[in-house]
């Protein structure tokens, strides 16, 4: 059976703790000391548990990542970016689901994380200011995904530009009558996701800019899901004149508002055309034009602000301000079969061009 830690110490004249340090490849330690103890530990058959490792510099080797629904396919694209930049840089991940408001508020109010974990990654989630202090009082170093942050580090997409983006093909192919098909806002309020009102407000922008007025009818909003993209585009498909172009806010929105469409007997997009949001795996299947918004590059962004904080801190160098590093993940148009200049000519007069 090969030694313990104590006796690698013992043997290299050192803390226990630096014998650790050493064989982690971590900061502080000399060359030399570092190569000595390598020897030592070779020497005497010490293989570190990280048991052992943990409780000889007082971390935990892991990471923890709080989502509010893991069956999301946006937040298990997250999960497996970070978690794949977190285990490339020797750690583990700790995943914590809130589900719903109750399970948002037990793990806010209690000390679910403290001692579980080195560092805390958020996936979009509005915080309240108690969140905010529970997270603080952790003295950890903390990461939000999805919007940004004057107190934690931060990663987001430019959603406002991405949608302009995305309605500008539309109106480059020579759509008049667009509609947005959006989250509901309320609808994400029980499982704690924030809803990007940043898409809303990029379309409008982009219809602004062509000289068009937005219209309050020809935005519809539903939850995040297939069934609610169908809901939302039938809404859209009673007016009096349907628009020939629908931007939605996220691809499985998109799915269902394409399925209304066509069980309308709508051909796509020859009597249509519709643009999502995300890159979703799916979309190719389905012919989608997308945002790509690198939804696994967000994760991966995210938890390298957190390994970076967590080894300036190995390090001995302060905290906080160094921490609160900010990050706008690029996204891309990917076009392909949903889209395409129109067949017939709008005279919706809620969407007409100003001043003809």
């Amino acid at each position: 059976m090969g030694a313990g830690i104590d006796e690698v110490a013992e043997r290299a004249g050192v803390a226990a703790s630096t014998v650790s340090r050493a064989l982690r490849g971590l900061p502080g330690v000399s060359e030399g000391t570092r190569e000595r103890i390598r020897q030592l530990a070779s020497e005497l058959g010490y293989q570190p548990l990280p048991s052992a490792a943990r409780l000889a510099t007082g971390v935990t080797g892991t990471v923890a990542v709080v989502v509010p629904d893991a069956t999301k396919w946006f937040f298990g694209q997250v999960v497996s970016g970070a978690a794949g930049a977190v285990r490339a840089a020797g750690r583990d991940v700790l995943l914590f689901e809130l589900g719903d408001g109750e399970g948002r508020r037990r793990f806010f109010s209690g000390g679910v994380l403290r001692g579980r974990a080195d560092a805390v990654l958020v996936l979009s989630l509005k915080l309240s200011q108690a969140e905010v202090g529970m997270l603080r009082a952790l003295d950890l170093p903390v990461v939000v995904l999805g919007q940004s942050s004057e107190i934690f580090g931060s990663v987001r997409v430019d959603e406002r530009a991405a949608a302009r983006a995305a309605v500008r093909h539309l109106l480059d192919l020579g759509h008049r009558s667009i509609a947005m098909v959006g989250i509901d806002d309320e609808a994400e309020v029980t499982a704690g996701s924030a809803a990007p009102p940043s898409r809303v407000a990029g379309y409008r922008q982009a219809l602004l800019a062509a000289g068009i007025t937005p219209a309050a009818d020809c935005e519809q909003s539903a939850p995040n899901s297939v069934a609610g993209g169908r809901t939302a585009m039938r809404r859209l498909l009673a007016a009096p004149v349907p628009p020939t172009a629908v931007f939605v806010g996220s691809d499985e929105m998109a799915f269902g508002a394409m399925r209304e469409a066509e069980a309308a007997g709508l051909e796509i997009p020859r009597d249509i055309s519709f643009v999502g949001f995300d890159n979703h795996d799916f979309a190719p299947v389905m012919d989608l034009t997308t945002v790509d918004q690198d939804v696994r590059g967000q994760g991966a962004a995210a938890a390298e602000l957190l390994v970076a904080a967590l080894e300036r801190r190995v390090a001995g160098a302060p905290g906080s301000e160094s921490e609160r590093g900010t990050r706008t993940v690029k996204t891309r148009l990917v076009v392909r079969g949903s889209t395409a200049a129109p067949a017939r000519t709008s005279t919706n007069p809620t969407t007409a061009k100003a001043g003809n």
